[in-house]
């Protein structure tokens, strides 16, 4: 499957990153890893690609929550109601900055799920989604570049 990936470079690292923050279960730490220290890919494009698939991935997630409803989202993405319902509450009492720690595995598509139904501020989910999931790569990044 990585290979997949390796085979379109950064184009690949930013699928991958997307699909990562996404509901789908996937790991683009793996796939920007294997890239950093396999290839002579540019880190810092690479770290780049990996932080914008993956910001479009939280997006998706958001509108998802913006569009759809709690039974909706409950019935299509196999979460209960009342988890999702939970997370809601929880992410009112925090405001957009909440956005920071989606990229924390499944917690991270919840709280980007729950920003869109409580329908936070787009730019600011954007900002601190970026935000979060920028430095989290940059270290997964020079982590695998370590290892070299």
């Amino acid at each position: 499957m990585n290979e997949f990936f390796l085979q379109y470079g950064y184009f690949g690292m930013a699928l991958a990153s997307f699909l990562a923050g996404t509901f789908v279960p996937f790991s683009s730490e793996a796939v920007l890893g294997i890239m950093l220290v396999t290839t002579g890919m540019d880190p810092w494009l690479t770290v780049a690609s990996a932080t914008i698939g993956n910001v479009l991935g939280s997006m998706f997630n958001y509108y998802i929550g913006r569009i759809w409803n709690v039974h909706q989202i409950s019935r299509w993405m196999h979460v209960k109601e009342d988890r999702l319902m939970k997370t809601q509450e929880y992410v009112a009492n925090k405001g957009s900055w909440i956005a920071t720690f989606s990229f924390l595995p499944f917690f991270g598509t919840c709280i980007s799920i729950a920003l869109g139904l409580l329908r936070a501020n787009v730019w600011g989910v954007l900002m601190y989604s970026f935000l979060g999931k920028f430095v989290r790569y940059i270290l997964v990044g020079y982590t695998a570049i370590m290892m070299r």
